[in-house]
């Protein structure tokens, strides 16, 4: 009976390449077998129950089943290619916390979904029209196609210095998304929806935002923006007066659509207050996207534009894009997931699937708003002089060390504090301390006391805390997996962080190095426990802290073919017996605060 198999499930076979054998393994027990992996057994005076049983639809890699086929919600069926999007990040000026931020979430969730077995289309950019654009542009002496190429390249170069995996960079200025845009409005002027007339009101230059007198703040936008009064422009306007019924039906059948349910609930009140026609092109400026049949004189409003992306990366109307093979707006379409900040959720939720409904395109399948960041509880501005620069904290602090502390601090669509301290003081507690010191002490200890500085083969019975802990491990899946199917990030993470915790106190309980003088043999049972605790957990620390958790599983000898969720809970991917151990290195340095705080 197999390790894992004896403390949590039935045993699912591995495959064996005509090369490849298992290592000859001796025990107190007899001679086991090349054909099947390391035995352990438990302890005469306790037999193990199933705890938790096998994840349905687990196998091995072989079959590429999906391992997360029964974590279903209204909104995902676990099984569908999966596409995921950030918002298209408007290029009037360099990337802040709030953009790393957006995109660290979505390359989690487009992490954990590869390594569960789905297909993944994930999707950022840059939104490069508008008047913003235009006036920057002009601040800085530069046409604006110069000024979009030099900031867009900023975005791109702040996804790599954060190791983000997405599938597609895409930009408005890219000749195809315009001709894309150009088709989707054509295609809502040929069922009715556009119509001209003029347009007197509020506009949010900052925002791309037109506002009613009633949604003035003191003299400005709800942001805070300033405002500029627009007197009887000529312009094109969306019939959104004509979705009001069919969005909030929309919404009350379609519940989990919008998430978290706060912010559910101001979008519903939002639209129950009526919503009005909306103008959707400007005549006052030039740098945008040209109205088809007017060309000389409109240009699309920024919105209608930059959501369009969604649809346009994945080659509509043509659908003829090659870059992850043909088809794929019939593949991927509707989105699994919009991520969004809270400040455009009403653009996500209430315009964009309005204009969907009136190309009789699907709706995108979930849309979720993160909250805001503060820095030590102070609003982030220009003028407080407090913007938190992404590419500073990750020459800091490093990439994963960034990554975890956005990940962790906060619970997924709440409101968030930054202070460095707190970023140091977390991240050196869980993943320096807790963490790495962990691996640094099991590793170490297989290094200079076991056989050929090799992870034990000759591994005794099972104590009843042997098998509680690999119990608490073998769920950690279905709980990652069912936080990330709500989006609960922080959740998820701290499953991880708490099953290291356990592991800790279960070394320092076991106290191996005292078992090398009196028990060798129990020494190295509680070292492949650790072993294997440490190589689930890793693997599943994977989305957050990629580089991080490649270096330790390459310490454990997991080849780079056996770290998907698939081989998680089938023993037959355990940590190898007998593999030679390298002198273990430190993964997490210890953080020290900077001096300018």
């Amino acid at each position: 009976m197999s390790l894992l198999r004896q403390a949590r499930g039935p045993l699912i076979g591995r495959r064996i390449s005509s090369h490849q054998q298992l290592p000859l393994i001796t025990t107190s027990y007899g001679k086991l077998s090349r054909k099947r992996p390391i035995s352990l057994r438990p302890s005469s005076q306790f037999s193990s129950s199933t705890a938790f049983s096998t994840l349905p639809g687990n196998s091995t890699a072989t079959n590429n089943t999906n391992p997360l086929a029964t974590i279903t919600s209204s909104v995902d069926d676990g099984q569908r290619p999966f596409q995921i999007t950030t918002p298209i990040y408007y290029v009037n000026d360099k990337p802040h916390i709030g953009h790393a931020y957006t995109s660290t979430a979505c390359d989690v969730i487009a992490r954990f979904m590869r390594l569960s077995g789905r297909q993944v289309y994930f999707l950022t950019g840059t939104d490069e029209h508008g008047q913003k654009v235009e006036q920057s542009a002009a601040q800085k002496g530069m046409e604006p196609q110069q000024f979009a190429d030099e900031v867009s390249t900023n975005f791109r170069d702040l996804l790599t210095l954060l190791n983000i995996s997405n599938d597609h960079f895409i930009r408005t200025t890219d000749a195809a998304h315009k001709e894309s845009v150009q088709h989707f409005w054509k295609l809502l002027v040929d069922k009715g929806y556009i119509y001209k007339g003029t347009y007197s009101g509020w506009y949010s230059v900052r925002d791309e935002t037109f506002y009613n007198d009633s949604e003035l703040v003191e003299g400005k936008a709800p942001t805070g923006a300033e405002v500029e009064w627009v007197a009887k422009e000529e312009s094109y306007f969306f019939q959104l007066s004509a979705f009001q019924d069919k969005l909030l039906e929309y919404y009350d059948q379609n519940p989990d659509f919008i998430a978290p349910k706060s912010r559910r609930n101001e979008v519903v009140s939002f639209v129950k207050g009526g919503l009005r026609d909306l103008s959707i092109s400007r005549a006052s400026f030039q740098w945008g996207v040209p109205v088809p049949g007017d060309e000389e004189d409109h240009v699309m409003y920024v919105w209608i534009d930059a959501l369009t992306n969604y649809i346009s990366a994945l080659g509509y109307p043509n659908n003829n894009s090659t870059e992850k093979g043909s088809d794929l707006f019939d593949k991927y379409w509707p989105a699994a997931l919009h991520v969004v900040g809270k400040d455009i959720l009403l653009f996500h939720a209430v315009y964009w699937p309005a204009f969907l409904m009136a190309a009789d395109i699907p709706v995108p399948k979930r849309v979720f708003a993160h909250g805001w960041w503060t820095k030590e509880g102070e609003k982030i501005s220009k003028s407080l002089g407090n913007v938190i620069d992404p590419v500073e904290l990750v020459e800091q602090y490093g990439a994963d060390q960034t990554r975890f502390f956005l990940m962790t601090e906060v619970g997924f669509g709440n409101d968030g504090d930054f202070s460095e301290a707190n970023m140091v003081l977390k991240v050196n507690n869980n993943l320096a301390n807790e963490l790495g010191n962990l691996c640094q002490r099991v590793l170490s200890m297989v290094y200079k006391n076991c056989e050929n500085k090799a992870v034990p083969k000759d591994v005794g019975p099972l104590l009843p805390e042997d098998v509680e802990l690999l119990d608490y491990t073998k769920a950690l899946h279905v709980k990652a997996a069912t936080a990330i199917s709500t989006q609960a990030i922080q959740t998820y993470a701290n499953e991880l962080i708490a099953t290291i915790w356990e592991a800790n106190k279960y070394i320092d309980t076991a106290a191996p190095w005292t078992l090398r003088k009196t028990d060798p043999k129990r020494m190295e049972t509680v070292l492949y426990v650790l072993l294997e605790v440490l190589r689930k957990v890793t693997i599943l620390y994977q989305p957050i802290i990629p580089e991080s958790a490649s270096k330790i599983l390459d310490q454990l000898r997991i080849p780079e073919t056996e770290r998907t969720f698939a081989h998680l809970n089938d023993d037959a991917f355990c940590v190898p017996p007998g593999a030679p151990i390298s002198k273990p290195k430190p993964v997490f340095p210890r953080l020290e605060v900077t001096d300018k705080q």
